[in-house]
């Protein structure tokens, strides 16, 4: 079986007949699906939810779907189905009992850029891949690339993890020259095949433990970004653990290591001259010159000038400058660039007081460099924690945060944190069942807590899963209770109580 799998490397592979368990019935199990039964294969979707639509359309494509609700055993049609490949969405971790099943049984996994990887060329000439991984920053750091890339005049695409499935990308009729590919650690663990142009991970801080089982085997799938690149791998010099990834992949000849940073930088890498973004790696002299960007003072007033949104540019840039992309494209690009909703965006400002939504800092990484950016917190943090330890951050930013409010699941262990490191700040749990109530009464904490200057910051250090649909139903619930908050009080004009309203000092 493993030298028919082998052999399909090209839509126009023989996949008729292949035998294929689908794990998954959301956004990239239907695309899944949807390919390939589209490529002739004999396809059973698993899912542990029922969506009446992709079920409905799946039903005329001849693909059968089982559901259970929920789906923690081994149906007895998987076993009568007797797969000869799985491709299993992300939300499948490793030690999922089906997953189990198919190792028990020697069952090769794939995920869905596995399979986008090998019909990549649907369209005719393979469009080349961009790779970005990391535990901060990816989004950004994708759709910077994009918009380089589109700025040079070629036909591109963000996809992946930033919501468009690549398999819908790769089969797009209109085909693409570059995909830009946002890859998350669960891609990147069922990923066997691909190589491309260029891959990046933008940084590593724990995450994501509870999927794999441990801070090394996250490390590791990150790292797999890296294998068989072509061209260049992009690495943060400020952060060991991407270089060491970089010299531990087998790479394809010629393939160069380019550092980014803060910092002035070496030959071959990009990094920041008196304020001046430069680009020391591609150019011929660059033992003794540097090709300009853009400019500090520019990023700043493009909402760009934070230091972690300064190294998303320049890694952007080492992307887009090994696709070809020219320097006077990159600063084009950057002019009319805007950054992603939710992350650090401001809400409003009201009595001296900022409001900031940065809902998408869903780990301790991304909400260590948010709390960075501001002098004085009220922080609202808190939801799931993925299995991370908390504590180092609440240690590392006490001195910043004038006040705590905690909402979602793992409010114990943010409670905790600060009790033993920041034992100081006034901390207020939001212990509420409805999600309609949670930020209307965390905002109301923090409005009673916060002084002239301070900046209340969602930044919660934790995925939105228990409480709300997605990080951006939490950015869109904490900002409209903020302007509800404002609007309230310009209709009380006698509106000066700022008492609690009984959330709980913890």
């Amino acid at each position: 079986m493993s030298e028919r799998l082998d052999a399909l490397t090209s839509w126009s592979s023989d996949w008729a007949g292949l035998r294929v368990a689908v794990l998954g019935l959301g956004m990239t199990g239907f695309s899944v699906a949807d390919t390939l039964a589209e490529l002739g294969s004999e396809v059973l979707v698993l899912a542990g939810a029922h969506d009446e639509d992709r079920e409905r359309i799946l039903e005329v494509l001849g693909v059968p779907v089982v559901v259970r609700e929920p789906l923690d055993a081994v149906p007895d049609e998987l076993v009568a189905f007797d797969p000869e490949l799985v491709v299993a969405s992300p939300g499948f971790p490793p030690h999922h009992p089906l997953l189990r099943w198919a190792a028990e049984r020697g069952l090769p996994v794939w995920g869905d850029v596995e399979l986008a990887w090998r019909v990549r060329d649907k369209t005719g000439t393979p469009a080349e891949w961009l790779c970005i991984t990391g535990t901060n920053g990816k989004t950004t750091t994708t759709q910077l690339t994009a918009h380089m890339i589109a700025a040079s005049g070629a036909r591109v695409a963000p996809c992946g993890n930033i919501g468009v499935p690549v398999l819908d990308a790769v089969r797009d009729p209109a085909g693409f020259d570059v995909l830009v590919v946002e890859l998350s650690s669960y891609q990147l663990h069922s990923t066997h095949s691909l190589a491309p142009l260029a891959s990046v991970v933008l940084n590593i801080a724990d995450d994501h433990l509870d999927w794999h089982g441990s801070a090394e085997a996250y490390r590791t799938a990150k790292g797999r970004v890296y294998e068989r690149t072509r061209v260049a791998c992009v690495y943060n010099r400020a952060d060991d653990v991407t270089r060491e990834l970089v010299e531990a992949a087998d790479v394809q000849e010629g393939c160069r290591a380019i550092g980014f940073g803060l910092d002035v930088p070496g030959p071959s890498d990009f990094g920041v001259v008196d304020g001046i973004l430069v680009d020391r790696a591609f150019l011929d002299d660059r033992a003794h010159r540097a090709l300009e960007l853009t400019t500090l003072e520019e990023l700043r007033t493009l909402g760009l000038g934070a230091g972690h949104l300064v190294q998303d540019v320049l890694a952007a840039a080492a992307l887009a400058r090994a696709a070809g992309v020219e320097p006077i494209d990159v600063r084009r690009a950057l002019a009319d660039f805007r950054v992603d909703r939710h992350r650090n965006e401001p809400v409003g400002a009201r009595d001296g007081v900022a409001w900031v939504d940065d809902s998408k800092a869903t780990n301790p990484h991304a909400a260590n460099a948010s709390l960075h950016a501001y002098p004085s917190v009220v922080w609202i943090v808190g939801g799931l924690l993925k299995g991370v330890d908390i504590a180092p951050l609440v240690a590392r930013h006490a001195e910043r945060v004038r006040g705590a409010v905690v909402i979602g699941r793992d409010r114990a262990a943010v409670v905790e944190a600060f009790r033993q490191h920041a034992p100081a700040v006034p901390v207020f749990e939001v212990d509420v069942e409805d999600t309609e109530d949670v930020m209307p009464r965390a905002v109301a904490e923090a409005r009673r807590i916060a002084e002239t200057g301070d900046t209340v910051l969602l930044a919660p250090a934790a995925a939105s899963m228990d409480q709300f649909d997605s990080y951006g139903d939490r950015g869109d619930r904490f900002a409209s209770a903020v302007r509800a908050q404002w609007e309230a009080s310009d209709d009380d004009p006698h509106d000066v109580d700022r008492s609690s309203d009984g959330a709980g000092d913890a």
